[in-house]
């Protein structure tokens, strides 16, 4: 879905109703504090990533600058940038990862996806992402998809678990807003 500018980006109901309870929580002058979990609802509202025009809307809606946005949308890994696959692969890249084979791991889901890291499937499936520490060392190389960690990968698991995706075609996004408690 592209926008061309804020106006033309609207909040379904339900996730108007979320953003109003999550802002809430927060003294008057404060609503700055909700920004993540708004931009983790405007993400999965609006397929999976967050344009300008969609980040626009969430300064608008928390009454600071779009740059305060940017900057938030544009340091966490977890939101992206431009338009992503249904399932977003998310390859862990630090030290224990690297060092139990993630590297490997990485190089062979580019070539059986014939995609780079940062890109996106031809058939827009998936994308490929490296990141930072999900806090899984004990069981690495590990990667996430949507909420669910696929730990002591090897190529073989990582063909089972992308047919197995493949398979169900539905959109995983790294985050679903009915998850936040409002």
């Amino acid at each position: 879905m592209r926008h061309k500018d804020k106006s033309e980006v609207v909040f379904s109901d339900d996730a108007s109703a979320l953003i109003a309870k999550i802002i809430k929580r927060y003294p008057v002058g404060k609503q700055k504090s909700a920004i993540l979990p708004v931009l983790h609802i405007a993400q999965a509202e609006f397929d999976g990533w967050l344009s300008v025009p969609v980040m626009d809307k969430v300064s608008e809606i928390l009454s600071i600058q779009p740059i305060e946005v940017y900057e938030v949308a544009s340091f966490y890994t977890m939101f992206n940038l431009k338009p992503v696959g249904k399932c977003v692969i998310e390859v862990c890249r630090t030290g224990p990862c690297w060092l139990m084979g993630a590297e490997d791991i990485v190089k062979y889901i580019e070539k059986k996806l014939n995609i780079k890291e940062g890109q996106t499937s031809s058939d827009g499936m998936f994308t490929l992402k490296t990141v930072e520490c999900l806090a899984s060392c004990g069981t690495a190389p590990m990667m996430q998809i949507g909420q669910t960690y696929h730990e002591n990968l090897t190529t073989n698991k990582v063909d089972d678990i992308l047919d197995d995706y493949r398979n169900q075609g539905v959109c995983i996004s790294h985050f679903a807003k009915d998850k936040i408690k409002a």
